[in-house]
C-alpha cells in the first residue's frame, strides 16, 4: 500500500514536490524552518488538500476515499495535539478504535498492544492531567497506533521526550516498520536521529524536494551546508554517527 503524492503545489508552501513512499520503511522529512515540511506532512495524511496535484494511496486518490477508509489507513499525529477532557490513558488511546467496528475483545487488544509499545502500560489509570509532557506525548501516540494504521505519520513525535524515550520510541517505530509492515513518515529536526533511523530521508527547502534517498547518501555535509547554512561533519560509524556543527 504505496502512499504517493504527485507534482503537490500549495501557495507559498509547497511547489512541485512529489514523493513514493514505501511500505515498511521509515521515511524522515527533514529541512529548516519553513521548508515545507508540515504542509507535505498533512497533504499525505489527506488533511490539506493541495491547489494542484494529488496524493494516492494504494492508487487511489484520497478524495476518493471515505472518510472512515482514510481514518483506518492513516494515523496522523499534529505537531500541536490536545484532548478536552481529562481522560485517562486508556480512554485516550481507545479513541483510536472510533474508525473501527470491531468486538471490544479486538478494540481491548489493539489498545493494550499501544500502551505496550510506547512503555505505557502501568499509567493506563493515570488522568492525562498528571502526566509529564513526554508521557502525554506517548499517549497522543498510542491513540494513533490503537488504530492500527497502515500508515503512521507524525509530526516532530520526539519533541516533549528526553533523550532516553527518543532512542526507545525511534527503535519501537522501526520495529513496528519491520515487524507489521507499517509505513512510518517523521518530521524531525535532529539530522543525527534521522541519519540513524531512517530507511529514508526525504529534505526539503523552500517547498521543494532537494534530496530523497538513503540517509547516508542524502545528509552528506555538503548539502547540510547548503541547505541549513551550518558547515557540519559527521562522527562515528554507520548506525551511530553524531553530527559536529563547525
Amino acid at each position: 500500500m504505496m502512499l504517493v503524492a504527485a507534482n503537490l503545489t500549495l501557495s507559498g508552501r509547497l511547489s512541485d514536490v512529489s514523493v513514493s513512499l514505501n511500505p515498511g520503511e521509515v521515511t524522515v522529512i527533514c529541512g529548516p524552518n519553513g521548508a515545507g515540511k508540515s504542509s507535505l506532512l498533512g497533504a499525505l495524511a489527506g488533511l490539506i488538500r493541495p491547489g494542484h496535484g494529488a496524493v494516492s494511496l494504494d492508487e487511489v486518490p484520497l478524495d476518493q476515499l471515505s472518510a472512515q477508509t482514510r481514518a483506518q489507513s492513516i494515523g496522523f499525529l499534529p505537531q500541536s495535539a490536545d484532548v478536552a477532557w481529562d481522560v485517562t490513558v486508556e480512554t485516550l488511546a481507545a479513541l483510536g478504535r472510533l474508525p473501527w467496528r470491531t468486538s471490544a475483545a479486538t478494540d481491548a487488544a489493539a489498545v493494550n498492544a499501544a500502551l505496550a509499545a510506547l512503555q505505557l502500560e502501568t499509567l493506563r489509570s493515570r488522568p492525562l492531567s498528571q502526566l509529564s509532557g513526554g508521557e502525554r506525548a506517548r499517549a497522543l501516540l498510542a491513540r494513533v497506533l490503537a488504530g492500527e494504521p497502515r500508515w503512521l505519520l507524525a509530526d516532530e513525535p520526539l519533541a516533549n521526550l528526553d533523550l532516553a524515550h527518543q532512542l526507545a520510541l525511534l527503535e519501537r517505530l522501526r520495529e513496528l516498520a519491520r515487524q507489521r509492515g507499517l509505513g512510518i513518515v517523521l518530521v524531525l529536526h535532529d539530522l543525527a536521529q534521522a541519519m540513524n533511523y531512517a530507511d529514508r530521508v526525504v529534505v526539503l527547502d523552500l517547498g521543494a524536494v532537494v534530496a530523497d534517498g538513503p540517509p547516508e547518501a542524502v545528509l552528506t555535509e555538503q548539502l547540510i551546508s547548503v541547505v541549513w547554512g551550518v558547515p557540519a561533519r559527521w562522527l562515528g560509524e554507520p548506525g551511530a554517527r553524531a553530527l559536529l556543527p563547525g
